[in-house]
């Protein structure tokens, strides 16, 4: 459909903004809008936030689903572009060309990319960023540390997702909105496949106490900063199909465990209480969840609630060492939470499982919750395989298992299209798991006083719950608050609305995602970063390899990292322990090459530069060397020793063999660094600096008078008479009293 027209008044100074979830089953597009901060009108309009709504007029065109997840092509990148066309096409035709540059997009991805190696999540990362850039005209971050498309393409950890979903449950709910003395916030709970997340605002009295609290700000449309105190924390693999796959493989271990031996049969049968009676699922081998040789396994539902309950309890791992004062499972610290005052609203999987096929979304009641599921539990496979058949072929919409004929249920176990077989195999371990987690887990009491605490903030919540349609229950699930879905990509948006709106102050600090907003080095919850050193994969490619006793599950910690951290102390330790040794070799490789330039010069009489030089008109290598030559005079706790100087008395002296003058040749050297030649002329006659002459302080060449102090290492002075030979001849080298210095040269007339 064409994109749509600017001369619609509805798209009047409107702003738009896309999300991609991109998740672990399925990528979901969702476009977002809001007005102008600018031509809001006033009054009790300027005291609330942007009013974030859906993007398109059309209340279905504003999301679009793909499947399956975008970590399904961790070994095939080259995927992502035609994965990701649709919905960038999607985009495209929703939002107005003039205003697609000014439109940000955000391919946000969770648990299922966070399960990743570094360097598949590297590659996933580059060519969505490179298919967006090119694909579209959205807007993008340019690449940083976040990423090559900053912050608009990158992985979020299950802390943000916590944070996003409690902004945009808190925004529907009109959280934000009063005095930050009466002020209700609601705690939110969100539950995928891989992980779960919990996120709430301490009482002010736990607030003094707790710990790792995150700061979140948001603008309202009149400038003013709101503050809130918000705890968050994810539990990665606690999701229902991640805890789903250590249930198997818990329960295929304990079959082995407990087995008669072998028979000739090629498949076992496991009986599973987790699924309806007389399902046989077929299992694959487990890897990851389960040390049961490779052996094909069918599961066969006993279809006990009961019993599900007791065998997915282990799962919560109670038992886990608590770093801290207050844990709840997972050795997880998490601030003590009164339910007599909090309320919770959980979204996800609690709504899913919840409502679409038992029918018990929204307020929640522990004991009708039960007692559905374990009816659910107990029928024959066959029966609700029959029942959804007939749901499919009459077109049931209604997705809560009921039948309603003049407002009277006439049937149950009806289920809408949108509730697929494998909801319906999966669904009574769903539903112990999520009742394990709300009261055993998180502690949510199972009995609940209806009459509850009459203070003035409880029934301020209620009033609020009721006015939105939501009860007054400790806990509820939902989907969406009016036409709006409850999701954390609501949230985000929220946020970047609110990053629109104008300071009342210059001096206000900008506003930024909830973990880029902490004082360095504060905060616990670090954002996902691809480590420089990928051990896990490492890890992966020789598991096969290794014997399960030196594994990461049997030692508690990575061998690879261990071997590599202690073969980095062990270079370290060597390195220190021949600290002198080097010192001392460092220092002789640059007098040798010192030497070799100078001893150049001597010879063709020509100025070679010297890589030591420091003369600004020359190549020099000092600003390489001298962190090593620093280092190698500080690593040393005392110099090396040097030979004792033997000192001799030389009286050298200056002969003529005429009264006419003497004409004295030098060779010319490189200058020394005082601007000085190296070759200077004593008492009228020329000398030649050679490498290892005695020098003063200050650099200069030790004349004649100062020679007898010092030890020179020629013991052997050379003069040259022109009268006493012919042309072009040379006098042998004499030994005599009379000594010139080294390198002197005299020529007779």
């Amino acid at each position: 459909m064409p994109p749509p027209s600017s001369a619609n008044s509805w798209l009047i100074a409107r702003r738009f903004g896309v999300v991609i979830d991109a998740g672990s089953s399925g990528s979901r597009l969702q476009i977002y809008s809001w007005k102008d901060a600018r031509v809001v009108d006033g009054g009790r309009a300027l005291n609330a936030l942007p009013k974030v709504e859906k993007g398109t007029q059309d209340s279905e065109e504003w999301s679009m689903k793909t499947e399956p997840g975008i970590s399904s092509f961790a070994d095939n990148p080259d995927g992502v572009a035609p994965y990701l066309a649709p919905l960038i096409e999607h985009a495209r035709a929703h939002i107005p060309p003039s205003v697609q540059p000014d439109t940000p997009i955000f391919l946000l991805a969770t648990a299922g990319m966070r399960l990743l190696s570094s360097k598949q999540q590297a590659d996933i990362l580059q060519v969505t960023c490179n298919f967006l850039r090119s694909q579209s005209n959205f807007r993008l971050d340019s690449a940083s540390a976040a990423g090559p498309c900053g912050s608009s393409v990158r992985i979020i950890t299950g802390e943000e997702e916590g944070l996003f979903g409690w902004i945009a449950v808190n925004y529907l709910m009109d959280g934000f909105t009063g005095s930050s003395e009466d002020r209700l916030t609601y705690g939110f709970l969100d539950m995928g496949g891989a992980s779960t997340q919990i996120a709430f605002e301490p009482s002010h009295k736990e607030q003094d106490k707790s710990e790792n609290l995150i700061d979140i700000r948001l603008r309202l449309l009149n400038g003013r900063e709101v503050h809130h105190k918000v705890f968050v924390t994810t539990w990665l693999g606690y999701g229902t199909n991640q805890a789903r796959e250590r249930y198997v493989g818990a329960t295929v271990d304990t079959h082995e465990a407990h087995r008669l031996p072998p028979v000739s049969s090629a498949e076992e049968v496991v009986l599973d209480p987790c699924l309806p009676k007389n399902l046989r699922l077929p299992v694959s081998p487990l890897d990851t969840f389960s040390s049961h040789p490779k052996t094909p396994y069918i599961l066969l539902g006993t279809g006990s609630f009961e019993q599900c309950l007791q065998q997915t309890l282990p799962l919560l791992n109670k038992n886990a060492p608590c770093p801290d004062t207050h844990c709840l499972f997972n050795g997880v610290y998490v601030p003590p939470i009164d339910f007599s005052a909090s309320h919770f609203i959980g979204i996800s999987e609690y709504w899913y499982s919840s409502e679409h096929v038992f029918g018990l979304g929204g307020a929640y009641d522990v004991i009708q919750y039960e007692r559905a599921a374990s009816e659910f539990c107990a029928r024959d496979w066959t029966d609700i395989l029959k029942q959804h058949e007939v749901s499919r072929q009459q077109g049931r919409l209604g997705g809560d298992g009921q039948v309603e004929q003049d407002g009277q249920v006439v049937n149950t176990g009806v289920w809408g299209p949108q509730v697929e077989i494998a909801r319906l195999q999966l669904q009574c371990f769903k539903a112990a798991w999520i009742v394990n987690v709300l009261h055993e887990g998180i502690g949510m009491p199972r009995i609940v006083d209806p009459g509850g605490n009459s203070t003035g903030h409880d029934n301020k919540a209620e009033a609020q719950a009721q006015r939105m349609g939501l009860g007054r229950p400790t806990f509820q699930s939902i989907d969406s608050v009016g036409d709006v879905s409850v999701s954390w990509t609501l949230g985000k948006m929220v946020l970047e609305a609110s990053k629109e709106v104008a300071p009342l102050s210059t001096e206000d600090r900008p506003l930024v995602d909830p973990l880029d907003d902490q004082p360095s080095g504060t905060s616990v919850i670090k954002p996902v970063r691809p480590p420089f050193f990928d051990f896990a994969s490492i890890e992966d490619r020789i598991s096969g390899h290794l014997p399960s006793s030196i594994s990461r599950q049997s030692l508690g910690f990575s061998p690879v990292a261990f071997f590599f951290y202690s073969s980095l102390c062990i270079i370290l330790l060597f390195l220190y322990r021949m600290r002198h040794r080097l010192r001392s070799t460092l220092r002789r490789y640059r007098r040798d090459h010192d030497f070799g330039y100078e001893s150049y010069s001597l010879e063709d009489g020509t100025r070679s530069p010297s890589p030591w030089s420091s003369s600004p008109n020359r190549l020099s290598f000092d600003p390489i060397f001298r962190p090593i030559k620093h280092l190698s005079t500080t690593l040393g706790s005392r110099p090396p020793r040097l030979p004792p100087v033997q000192a001799r008395s030389y009286a050298p002296s200056l002969r003529r063999t005429r009264n006419s003058p003497t004409r004295s040749f030098s060779y010319p050297l490189a200058k020394s660094p005082n601007g000085l030649s190296t070759s200077d002329t004593i008492n009228g006659t020329a000398t030649a600096f050679v490498p290892g002459s005695p020098r003063l302080s200050d650099g200069n060449i030790v004349s004649n008078g100062s020679l007898s102090s010092l030890t020179s290492r020629s013991r052997n002075s050379s003069q040259v008479n022109l009268s006493s030979i012919g042309p072009r001849q040379m006098t042998s080298r004499t030994s005599s009293g009379s000594h010139a210095p080294i390198g002197s040269l005299f020529l007779e007339e």
